[in-house]
């Protein structure tokens, strides 16, 4: 089983939301081979806290144009790691340090990495 249609739709816009932010390293895995309860994750961050806010309420904003709403959001009150559960999809918004000491592209390195449209930069400081 891979990541269905309506959760690549979800990544994209994810994706394109944090790029129009300047988000760095903006990369996305499917793992729904790995976990039941989510088929893809989102992986951005960015160099500062408001950054980090500025990604986060342009991902929500975006979807929510397309009819999606966060099923839940963590860490949005310390700006350093936001994580938004969409159901299909969870999207990581990490300050830089916190992307770097957590490694998640290490722990899912095993998960196919999902082709992100080329209009998606990942901005580098």
């Amino acid at each position: 089983m891979s990541a269905t249609e309506h959760a690549l739709e979800l990544v994209t816009a994810a994706a394109r939301a944090a790029s129009d932010k300047l988000a760095q390293q903006i990369i996305a895995f499917d793992v729904s081979e790995q976990l039941a309860i989510t088929d893809a994750f989102v992986l951005a961050s960015a160099s500062n806290d408001r950054q980090v806010k500025a990604i986060v309420d342009e991902v929500e904003d975006k979807l929510r144009e397309i009819g999606a709403k966060p099923i839940r959001r963590e860490g949005q009150r310390d700006g350093r790691w936001v994580l938004i559960d969409y159901g299909d999809v969870v999207v990581h918004v990490q300050h830089e340090e916190e992307r770097s000491f957590y490694a998640l592209e290490r722990l899912w390195r095993d998960c196919p990495i999902i082709a992100l449209p080329a209009d998606v930069v990942s901005h580098e400081r």
